[in-house]
């Protein structure tokens, strides 16, 4: 392997996916902006959810909502459910790894929420098992992604399905997709121009 060729190659991948994103999900993103800014104008909360690199996801962009993005402003609800390492590990050995999210949605849930599960295959059984769990209680359930997750779109709805099937392109398009969703939300609750 060559350096210089890997780097070109990688950065080229990753211009494509993004042009390919901006063509493709303009529309499911501004439904999934509507969902949560109509969710938050009327006491709402937002729950972010997924595995591995989809759980860091979910934790950074809970707290750019709960703390700031853009600048200092009122507090804006939006919680992780991969934090709680209690609730998690009682989950995963009480009741079984596949309701490690949907447990936690039908505990602290209420109709109105917004669930929004991140998988970059979309198969991911604890996250599918969740959506359907918000679902199912009057929940919004939303997802983001990747090429091989549209089967999702049964459980999840708006579903922001990234046009690649590359792991890390499909990571890299769900941290782009959910820092814009947290700009938008800033922009759309009047907390920044």
């Amino acid at each position: 392997m060559h350096v210089s060729s890997f780097f070109d190659d990688e950065l080229e991948e990753h211009a494509a996916v993004v042009a390919a994103t901006r063509a493709d999900l303009r529309e499911p993103f501004e439904a999934l902006l509507e969902l949560c800014v109509s969710s938050l104008k009327n006491g709402g909360k937002l729950m972010f959810f997924g595995n591995g690199g989809s759980a860091a996801d979910a934790q950074h962009l809970a707290t750019e909502l709960s703390v700031r993005y853009i600048k200092n402003r009122p507090a804006i609800a939006a919680i992780a459910l991969t934090t709680d390492t209690s609730t998690i590990t009682a989950i995963g050995n009480d009741l079984g790894f596949e309701q490690l999210f949907s447990r936690q949605i039908e505990a602290i849930g209420k109709p109105g929420d917004v669930a929004i599960g991140i998988t970059t295959s979309g198969t991911s059984a604890n996250v599918v098992e969740a959506l359907k769990c918000a679902k199912a209680a009057g929940i919004g359930a939303a997802a983001l992604t990747g090429n091989g997750g549209a089967s999702l779109g049964a459980v999840a709805d708006p579903l922001l399905v990234v046009p690649s099937a590359t792991t890390a392109r499909v990571q890299e398009m769900h941290i782009l997709l959910g820092q814009m969703l947290c700009g938008a939300i800033e922009k759309e609750l009047g907390y920044a121009d």
